[in-house]
């Protein structure tokens, strides 16, 4: 006959059953609002399995448990606004410490670590089943975005010097901004169309729409902030902002290296935008724009 668990054990073994009837709970509100419906049974299994779950926990430490509301609502607007597959990827993320429980529990119930392991392959599996277009074509909105990360940041950090007036520097940005996200949406249909990829004109759209809002955030400062240097730096730390928000959303969604990503976008846009600075530097001094 098994021991008793302890008082440590029980607590963390309950948590982790709040953390499964809560879940049940995200999922089934979830498959209740999307209207694919795919997506919408894969989302009823998990809802079934994360109950059936809960019931296992609730047998081994005889407790019923409340959902966590607040969680409840913060993943399911976060999956709501930001997708599926990132709401999902990012709740599951917190689950670790389920991991140690999982272990401790093995030896008194044998059942617990197959069930661990089901359990992960299982929900794998069912998430990558999961279809969101948006992601189908992050290739595009990547295309768009760190092109615009790169031409702009750049271009506006020569500017700055080279002419030193916010308001003409802004309409400057915004002019070659808006003409280059559109050559950058048509190079991505016909690029798109000739390899017969996913939808050329759906491609071009997301190209275009994150490079114009891109161009957006960058340039706002300049219509904001009365000094070039000021508007510059925060312009920087903008983009720095894009990359880090851009690339924590792609890691979590697709399962990729974030650490990497930011790295080298950042090295590279703030790379551009220290040697376009230092032209316009180059050009102010030799050149003798004053404006």
């Amino acid at each position: 006959m098994a021991e008793p668990l302890r008082d440590d054990t029980i607590r963390r073994t309950a948590r982790i059953q709040k953390n499964e009837i809560t879940e049940h709970f995200i999922y089934l509100r979830l498959a209740e609002k999307i209207k694919d419906e795919k997506n919408s049974a894969v989302l009823r299994k998990i809802a079934d399995d994360e109950l059936r779950h809960y019931r296992f926990w609730k047998g081994v430490t005889g407790m019923s448990v409340r959902p966590g509301r607040w969680r409840i609502f913060k993943y399911y607007w976060i999956a709501r606004l930001l997708g599926l597959t990132f709401g999902i990827k990012l709740m599951e993320r917190g689950e670790e410490s389920a991991q140690v429980v999982y272990h401790e529990l093995s030896e008194e119930h044998p059942e617990a670590r197959r069930f661990e392991e089901e359990e992960e392959e299982h929900e794998r599996a069912l998430i990558a089943l999961i279809e969101e277009k948006h992601l189908a074509y992050m290739g595009s909105v990547v295309l768009g975005l760190n092109d615009a990360l790169v031409e702009l940041t750049g271009a506006l950090a020569g500017l700055s010097f080279a002419l030193q007036n916010t308001r003409l520097i802004a309409v400057t940005g915004l002019i070659t901004g808006i003409a280059a996200s559109m050559s950058m949406a048509a190079s991505e249909y016909l690029s798109t169309k000739s390899e017969g990829g996913e939808n050329p004109l759906t491609s071009s759209f997301y190209t275009g729409v994150a490079y114009v809002a891109t161009v957006t955030v960058l340039i706002l400062p300049y219509l904001i902030f009365d000094h070039y240097l000021v508007c510059l730096g925060v312009m920087l730390a903008n983009a720095v902002i894009i990359i880090f928000a851009f690339n924590y959303y792609i890691s979590v969604a697709k399962d990729l290296d974030f650490k990497k990503r930011f790295l080298e976008m950042c090295a590279i846009s703030l790379g551009v935008a220290a040697l376009s600075f230092g032209i316009g530097v180059l050009v102010k001094t030799f050149i003798g724009i004053d404006i």
